[in-house]
């Protein structure tokens, strides 16, 4: 295959994107661009794409997106709710994902739900599973929970979040009994209180349940803290709810310096035991053990801070991760993304032969990007050399829904990986970039000046890895396959380049593809 070195930056003019068949409305592939690849694979024509060139910023270019398998809550009135804290639950061939919505016709983070059978499409269910309450007291606002079945009935546990003034715990333990997944009533008088070795009444939430067969009951991991340290603590409680045991203090935070470990979560992948939580205002981490509910080894992050609150669900398909994909208060912002909701992310949990984990796509949603697209150079593989100063090959299109694939080798000190279109100019570039000495591989604005998020990476030198990346609207999540997962943001890059790039160093990209649905 042809090989072409690059050693300058290049820019390509709107125009020549648009006209090249990628992203205009109705464009045709020019006749000069073959049908087929140079291994023979085709190439897919007669594709007509969105034309988003009629929106000017990157706010109503969102509010255009129709997005699928990223789930995001039907516009209400005017305004667009978003996703919190997702609570999965899996029964006869249906993942019932309830979460907390915020915005919209939701009071005070109500509890709503949705259903999909493949992470691919999604029924949305009208009106809320659990309600705040209005007239305030200790369900004043609803936090965090889970479902679970026992014998044939339905137990909801969740958060009770009071007014300080007007409860004496902020937040206790609560649960609704239901005939089915979709209809649940309170239980009146039934709640769990801080322990009172605890010493404090404020944080205590989230808890999530499993039915255990053996013992007949019931346990509960809930999110606290004591002395200042964030901990996980563990209960049983009887099926007829009327007989609560606490069982004591399962997991410390290690790094002693977060102030909740959000919606944590346990299972069991082969002959490993895994305790997950959202660290306060960080990331997805996980610890593992070899006996149910510890002792726990050092925990480790997973993926980046945009990919939060995640909870594992689990069907005869595979195990996955449910959270949702962090926003920006504002799409036009390029110095953060930072506001709590957003869309439903599914990820895939994989395990290395060393019982550490990584996200992986989820098959379903890979499938459906059958169409390849012409990239906008004739090459499938690219390489891309550069000094002190970034060097761009312009090479993909980002459309409202695309993935990319292929392989990458990087040698030298520096950084390199795909930067996206935002205005025209490169100091506004959005990158993933791997930097393979930090082991890391980053989300960051302004031609790398903005740091945003990042996850480890595992990298040698010279070696030869594949990737896969996939965008629906502005969510995107980047995978060193095998290895690991980087959630991103990208608001305002729809219908412009993305580029190959690096800087201190050669990276050589080969097999290079994109496809659409």
């Amino acid at each position: 295959m042809k090989n072409k070195v690059l050693k300058a930056a290049g820019v390509i003019c709107m125009f020549c994107l648009f006209t090249a068949g990628c992203a205009g409305k109705g464009a045709q592939p020019e006749s000069k661009q073959a049908v087929y690849d140079d291994e023979g694979e085709p190439f897919a024509e007669d594709i007509t794409d969105k034309d988003f060139s009629e929106f000017r910023t990157p706010g109503t270019l969102e509010a255009a997106f129709e997005y699928k398998n990223f789930f995001l809550p039907a516009v209400n009135g005017i305004a667009q709710p978003y996703v919190g804290d997702a609570m999965p639950y899996y029964e006869d061939g249906t993942y019932y994902i309830y979460y907390l919505k915020d915005g919209g016709d939701s009071y005070n983070h109500s509890v709503f739900l949705t259903k999909t059978t493949d992470f691919v499409t999604y029924e949305e269910v009208e009106g809320p599973v659990l309600e705040a309450d209005k007239s305030g007291g200790q369900d004043a606002w609803i936090g965090t929970g889970s479902v679970v079945k026992a014998k044939d009935e339905y137990l909801f546990f969740y958060t009770g979040h009071g007014s300080h003034t007007d409860c004496e715990f902020a937040e206790k333990i609560k649960v609704a009994r239901g005939s089915s997944p979709k209809n649940f009533e309170k239980v009146e008088g039934f709640e769990i209180t801080p322990p009172g070795e605890l010493n404090q009444k404020n944080d205590f939430r989230d808890p999530q349940g499993y039915y255990d067969e053996e013992t007949g009951r019931i346990i509960l991991t809930v999110t606290a803290a004591k002395d200042g340290v964030a901990r996980v603590l563990k209960y049983s409680v009887s099926t007829d709810l009327k007989d609560v045991t606490y069982e004591g203090i399962i997991f410390d935070d290690p790094e002693k310096s977060f102030w909740n470990l959000e919606c944590t979560d346990t299972f069991k992948m082969g002959d490993k035991y895994y305790l997950t939580y959202s660290a306060q205002d960080d990331t997805l981490w996980y610890a593992v053990s070899d006996t149910p509910y510890g002792p726990y080894t050092d925990a480790a992050r997973i993926d980046g801070k945009l990919f939060y609150a995640a909870k594992h669900v689990e069907s005869p398909d595979g195990m996955y991760m449910v959270g949702w994909g962090r926003r920006s208060e504002s799409p036009s912002s390029t110095s953060d993304v930072a506001a709590w909701g957003g869309n439903i992310v599914v990820q895939k949990i994989s395990q290395k032969e060393d019982g550490s984990l990584f996200l992986s796509p989820v098959e379903k949603i890979s499938e459906q990007y059958i169409n390849r697209r012409k990239p906008l150079e004739a090459s499938d593989d690219v390489t891309v050399s550069a000094g002190s100063r970034y060097s761009y090959e312009e090479y993909f299109t980002s459309f409202e829904s695309f993935m990319l694939k292929g392989n990458f080798r990087f040698t030298g000190k520096g950084s390199f990986g795909l930067a996206f279109d935002y205005d025209g100019e490169p100091e506004k570039y959005k990158m993933i970039s791997i930097d393979q000495e930090a082991q890391k591989v980053n989300l960051l604005f302004n031609e790398g000046s903005t740091d945003i998020t990042s996850a480890s990476a595992h990298l040698t030198e010279g070696e030869t890895y594949s990737f896969t990346y996939i965008q629906e609207g502005s969510v995107g999540v980047f995978y060193i396959d095998g290895d690991s997962s980087l959630t991103v943001r990208l608001y305002g890059v729809t219908g412009k380049s993305i580029m190959l790039f690096a800087e201190n160093g050669t990276a050589e990209f080969t097999d290079l593809r994109q496809y659409t649905r």
